[in-house]
């Protein structure tokens, strides 16, 4: 499945646990604020189960494949998250990940990360216009 538009990526959040979705992205935005891929990475990684309920071990390269043409290809990277040990910013995707497991705080609505998807969206679109 393509993602074509935010607001099919939305539909996906709110069917999937964005909870847990929205404190991974919440911690990832206090450690690199200015950072706005890797927080979206953090935001849509869990949307796998969503997608592929049945298909454990290919649920992160079916949710880096659903938003790599919406997000682009550096999303897909940490959304897919193989790359080695040195590449720190999944290293920092995946300890943001099980840090939100256990962190008790209040990290919004999914309608607060509307307008950062779409940034990401729109940045991606021109840059692909112009490749």
């Amino acid at each position: 499945m393509e993602l074509r538009s935010v607001e099919e990526l939305m539909d996906l959040l709110y069917a999937g646990r964005h909870q847990h979705a929205l404190r991974t992205a919440a911690l990832l935005r206090r450690t690199r604020p200015a950072d706005k891929e890797l927080q979206v990475a953090g935001l849509v990684h869990g949307i796998g189960p969503v997608l592929s309920p049945s298909d454990e071990r290919g649920r992160a390269l079916g949710a880096a494949e659903a938003v790599r043409a919406l997000l682009g290809e550096r999303v897909f990277r940490l959304v897919r998250g193989d790359a080695g040990p040195a590449d720190d910013d999944v290293v920092r995707l995946r300890q943001a990940d099980e840090e939100s497991r256990t962190a008790g705080f209040d990290a919004g609505v999914l309608e607060d990360w509307r307008t950062v998807l779409e940034l990401v969206a729109a940045r991606h679109s021109r840059l692909g216009a112009v490749d």
